[in-house]
C-alpha cells in the first residue's frame, strides 16, 4: 500500500510540473510582454493575470515554498538528536563525524572535477547576454576564526528562527550527546524526540501530499512570466547541470556504496527513487 502511494505521489508531482508549464506557456501566449487579459462580466471585470497569475498561483505557491522552510529546522533537529543520542558510546561519534567529514570533502572534490570539466568542455552559455535588473555587492569574506566561532549558538533559539542551519546542527549534536550521558533522565528525554521525529516524519508526510498543487501553481506562474524562447537560452546550461548530477548520483556515489559497504547499489538507487524525483520536482 506504502509504494503504491508513493509511486502515485511521483506521479502526480510530474504531472503538475507538466501541466503548471503547459498553462503557463498558454498564459504567456494569452498575455504577451507582461499584459493582462480581462474579461467584462455582468457586475464587474474579471482579471486573467489578477485572479490567477498574482492570486490564486502566488498565493498557493508561496504557501508551499513557505511549508517546505518550514520543515527544515524541524526535521534536521529532531532527526541530529535521535541520531547522535542513539550513540551510547560517545567515542564513536568522533569517528564517525571524521569519517563524514572525510567524505564530504572526497565527494565535492569529486564533484567538482566532472563540473569543471563539463564547463570547459562544452562552455554553456557561450554568448548569451543577460542582463539583471539589480546590482549585486558582496560582502568581504569572514577569517576563519570568525567563521568557528559563528557555528556555536549564543542563542539557539534565535538559530532556529534565523533558520542558521549550521547552529542549528552544533547545537543539535551538542544536545544529543548530553542526552546520551544523561542516565535514565536521558532515557526519558531520547524517547520524547522519537516520539517528535514520528510526528516529524508525519508532518513531512502530508506536505508532500500538496506538492503537486504547490509545483503546479509556481511553473505556471513562472511560465506566465518567462516565455519558452527566453528558457531556451538556458536549456544547454540545464543540460549540462543534470548530466554532471547523474554522473555524481550514478557513478560516484554507487561505486563508494559497493566499495565501503558491499551493498547492492541498484537496490538502494531503487528505494531512493521516490525521494530523489520528490527532491527534483520541488
Amino acid at each position: 500500500m506504502t509504494e503504491k502511494k508513493q509511486a502515485s505521489l511521483t506521479t502526480r508531482i510530474v504531472t503538475g510540473m507538466v501541466a503548471g508549464i503547459l498553462l503557463g506557456s498558454f498564459f504567456q501566449w494569452l498575455m504577451p510582454d507582461g499584459s493582462d487579459l480581462v474579461i467584462p462580466l455582468y457586475l464587474f471585470d474579471f482579471s486573467i493575470r489578477g485572479f490567477f497569475v498574482d492570486g490564486v498561483f502566488e498565493v498557493i505557491g508561496q504557501i508551499f515554498i513557505a511549508s517546505l522552510q518550514m520543515l527544515v529546522v524541524p526535521l534536521v533537529f529532531v532527526s541530529l538528536i535521535c541520531g547522535t543520542c542513539s550513540l551510547k558510546d560517545t567515542t564513536k561519534l568522533g569517528r564517525i563525524g571524521g569519517k563524514a567529514i572525510g567524505m564530504y570533502l572526497l565527494t565535492t572534490a569529486i564533484a567538482i572535477s566532472f563540473a569543471m570539466s563539463l564547463a570547459l568542455l562544452v562552455s554553456p552559455g557561450e554568448g548569451v547576454n543577460m542582463v539583471a535588473g539589480s546590482t549585486f555587492t558582496s560582502r568581504e569574506a569572514p577569517s576563519l576564526a570568525q567563521v568557528l566561532i559563528q557555528m556555536f549558538p549564543s542563542n539557539p533559539f534565535a538559530a532556529f528562527a534565523q533558520g542558521n542551519m549550521l547552529q542549528v546542527i552544533i547545537f543539535a549534536l551538542l544536545f544529543g550527546i548530553a542526552i546520551a550521558l544523561s542516565g535514565k533522565a536521558g532515557d526519558r528525554i531520547a524517547a520524547l524526540f522519537e516520539d517528535m521525529s514520528v510526528v516529524v516524519m508525519r508532518l513531512v508526510t502530508i506536505l508532500m501530499n500538496i506538492a503537486p498543487y504547490g509545483v503546479f501553481c509556481l511553473l505556471a506562474g513562472l511560465f506566465t512570466d518567462v516565455s519558452l524562447s527566453t528558457f531556451g537560452n538556458l536549456i544547454e546550461y540545464f543540460l549540462v547541470v543534470v548530466f554532471a548530477l547523474l554522473l555524481h548520483a550514478f557513478i560516484t556515489y554507487p561505486d563508494l556504496l559497493k566499495l565501503l559497504t558491499g551493498l547492492n547499489p541498484l537496490i538502494f538507487l531503487k528505494k531512493m527513487r521516490d525521494t530523489a524525483i520528490f527532491a527534483f520536482s520541488t
